[in-house]
């Protein structure tokens, strides 16, 4: 899905990301942003070490780890976060409640790096095995949005006990045996396969006609006063994202880049390369398309966000859907450096 890209972002590439320092660095007298993120794997969590961002932008940002996107969501909402990390679930419940924030960048295409996993020796060998079991996942995230839609899918609703759990607090429970199965992402995903067996994949559910995807998403008051530093933070997204799309055999686990995402990740330089490959990391030309970012209310982005607050809705997780979701996605920072 991915294109080469021009000669000129080629030879971007070879400029170290401790080195992309552009021209709003150093401007003015740095502004402390806090910026929430989660324990998921990406080529970003590189820049983060290299504090290429900071390099960029001129900013004193503060990172903020957090266990799920609905918690992120709610730092954003309480002011105390400019930026965030969150999939298209928890984005989607808090712009239904009425939060002021949009989608800038899309971190990824969840695809296969999230999946429905049952613990071996369970008895549930295909879906419909799952009634009467315990299912965890953290609530208001692209998990919890696609468990849902999967029980409904196999006539499950109200047949399967499911638990909110944060992501840290899974494996224990897993290893306790207080539940039976769950939908998560790595690095807990991980630890549960070595003792489990994945049922379905984000992948799957996608091509059922619900996508789900991870995005870094800006207070809208804050974005348009920092236009410059939003687009400067963005051209270290696009080269970072570059450096492993077009050379991902590149990203090994005795690699500066993939030791410094497990750094960030807190896992081993092992568990990132296969991670990686479950995703799918669309560059900005692709992401100002209408098949992501561009188009408004039509984007492939806001419809998503449409279609997963209609869900939450039914399911009665949100009070309300709006008209336009267009509203939460914009594509002015990914056409400035495409």
């Amino acid at each position: 899905m991915f294109k080469k890209l021009h000669d000129r972002t080629c030879r971007k590439l070879l400029v170290p990301l401790a080195t992309l320092v552009f021209g709003v660095a150093g401007s003015a007298q740095a502004e402390t942003v806090t910026i929430g993120i989660q324990s998921m794997f990406g080529p970003w969590k590189q820049a983060v070490v290299e504090k290429a961002f900071e390099k960029a932008t001129g900013w004193d940002i503060k990172w903020r780890n957090f266990d799920s996107g609905g918690d992120v969501m709610m730092a954003m909402a309480s002011g105390d976060v400019q930026i965030g990390v969150a999939g298209s679930s928890p984005v989607a419940a808090a712009v239904s409640r009425g939060v002021e924030v949009e989608v800038f960048w899309v971190l990824d295409n969840i695809a296969d790096a999230e999946a429905l996993v049952v613990r071996k020796g369970s008895g549930i060998e295909a879906p419909q095995d799952l009634a009467g079991k315990k299912l965890a996942v953290p609530f208001v995230s692209t998990t919890h949005f696609h468990a849902l839609f999967a029980l409904e899918q196999f006539g499950l609703g109200g047949k399967v006990k499911v638990i909110n759990l944060q992501p840290s607090d899974i494996p224990a429970a897993w290893e306790r045996g207080d539940i039976d199965a769950a939908f998560i992402w790595d690095p807990a995903l991980g630890q549960l396969k070595k003792s489990g067996k994945v049922l379905l994949t984000s992948g799957t559910l996608t091509g059922w006609g619900k996508a789900t995807f991870d995005g870094l998403v800006v207070n809208k008051g804050f974005a348009a006063r920092n236009e410059a530093q939003m687009t400067a933070f963005t051209k270290v997204l696009q080269t970072v994202t570059a450096s492993y799309v077009e050379a991902p055999e590149r990203w090994t686990p005795d690699s500066k880049m993939v030791m410094q995402v497990a750094q960030q990740s807190g896992v081993k330089p092992e568990e990132v390369p296969p991670v990686l490959a479950l995703y799918q990391f669309p560059l900005a030309a692709e992401q100002a398309g209408g098949n992501w970012l561009g188009g408004g209310k039509d984007s492939g982005a806001a419809r998503a966000l449409a279609a997963t607050a209609a869900f939450l809705k039914e399911q009665k997780k949100v009070p309300a859907v709006l008209d336009d979701y267009g509203v939460a996605v914009t594509s002015r920072f990914v056409d400035a450096v495409k």
